[in-house]
């Protein structure tokens, strides 16, 4: 089939190096990866961790804190297109993006401490995402040239490490007493600190995919092929519903708390966040391990499935908050399990000099995706209430379920787990 790639080994470890080194080495390149993009990517949640304080401090409404909520996203999205079209991805080392991605992330975001003005801040957020994208695709890229035959938990790890550190504001929430000042200044510190580990100990491993200048038409060409559409399609579903479930679900919680009288709903609202988003860090893991062993659409089409019944029966569970909380935890665990297999079915499946390109388009085209659906959760529930609104996002699950069937037909003879 055109456009299938098996997986190929462009150039073998060094002959003073053993297999045996290069095995270990490997893990600890994803160790550091994973620490690296945990630390940079906590100035995505920076303003998200203080948004009350912002909210105070610039006198934000309604509107301006979704502005502030969505801007990074935005910004990621603009960033990735620009680094698609310049073909970054694919013409420089990855390692040299996400250092000076880190950097620039970690500049915009310190620029908090001394904006003053609402619209210079969401100017700010929105450079800060514009950064990110020249960070995480070429971390997915770079961490593929390391692992062949384990890719899917190799990528699931460096997926687990977003995720907590997407948790993370929600437990600064909950406990509370942090001033927003620190918050910026010590996660602009982590994104410097995460861009040079990467700098100082991670390089290309001993399957690179070649050096290619980029060609638009080329690489969107890329998408005709039945596999890298169908994987798309999927991960666009995926995309539908985890960021507007990672963005409501505090707000949610909070709602089926206070109808149940229970006190300090705010507090436990923001635990409860924390861990059903956190343990879906455990869910990437494990993810990625059955991947390698069953196969990556198999895997995402079984994660799709149950997060798409999680979405579509958790509302109408709102009288019984401990119920809530049971299938929020297998929700979290499944909504993000599929993540980073889709990633690595695209490394797989597309023409190899394209990766790095259709990679970052496919990531620009989810996140532009979770904008209008973060949006539209809101005005869902002013009419119809929770129970509707988290079941339009199980719209997403299912045909992302559908799109993997195809796809598993597509890759069965040429891509098959390790």
């Amino acid at each position: 089939m055109p456009g299938i790639c098996h997986y190929e080994m462009i150039s073998r470890p060094s002959q003073g190096e053993s297999a045996h080194a290069t095995h270990t080495r490997r893990w600890k390149i994803l160790f550091v990866m994973a620490v690296s993009i945990t630390l940079i990517l906590t100035t995505w949640f920076s303003a998200t961790a203080v948004v009350q304080q912002l909210t105070d401090r610039l006198d934000l409404g309604d509107t301006g804190r979704v502005w502030l909520t969505i801007s990074v996203q935005l910004g990621f999205v603009a960033g990735a297109l620009c680094s698609a079209f310049f073909g970054l991805a694919d013409r420089h080392a990855g390692r040299h993006l996400i250092f000076a991605g880190a950097f620039a992330a970690a500049l915009c975001n310190m620029c908090l401490l001394w904006l003053d003005a609402t619209f210079l801040v969401i100017a700010a957020r929105t450079l800060t995402g514009f950064c990110l994208a020249i960070v995480y695709p070429p971390a997915m890229k770079l961490i593929s040239t390391w692992f062949r035959a384990q890719r899917g938990v190799a990528l699931g790890v460096v997926i687990a490490a977003i995720t907590v550190g997407s948790a993370t504001p929600h437990l600064v929430n909950a406990l509370g007493g942090l001033s927003w000042q620190i918050v910026v200044a010590t996660t602009s510190a982590c994104a410097a600190l995460g861009g040079l580990l990467v700098a100082a100990f991670i390089t290309e491993g001993p399957y690179p995919y070649p050096s290619q200048a980029f060609k638009p038409r080329a690489a969107l060409r890329c998408f005709r092929e039945p596999a890298v559409f169908w994987v798309t399609v999927g991960y666009l579903g995926h995309m539908w519903e985890l960021y507007a479930m990672w963005a409501w679900f505090a707000v949610f919680y909070q709602h089926v708390l206070e109808i149940s009288a229970v006190g300090n709903s705010s507090v436990a609202a923001s635990f409860a966040a924390f861990w059903v988003i956190g343990i879906g860090g455990a869910g990437c893991v494990m993810a990625g391990i059955t991947s390698d062993r069953y196969g990556r659409s198999t895997t995402a089409f079984w994660a799709l499935v149950v997060s798409g019944l999680m979405a579509g029966i958790i509302g109408f569970a709102s009288p019984y908050p401990w119920l809530v909380f049971l299938l929020a935890l297998v929700w979290g665990f499944s909504i993000v399990a599929d993540s980073a297999q889709f990633s690595a079915l695209l490394t797989e499946v597309a023409q190899r000099e394209y990766v790095g390109s259709v990679l970052t388009l496919q990531v620009a085209m989810g996140y532009l995706l979770t904008v209008p659906i973060i949006w539209l959760i809101p005005l869902l529930v002013r009419h119809w209430g929770w129970e509707w609104a988290f079941l339009t996002l199980s719209v997403g699950s299912l045909a992302g379920a559908y799109a993997m069937q195809r796809t598993r037909v597509l890759t069965a003879s040429t891509v098959s787990p390790s």
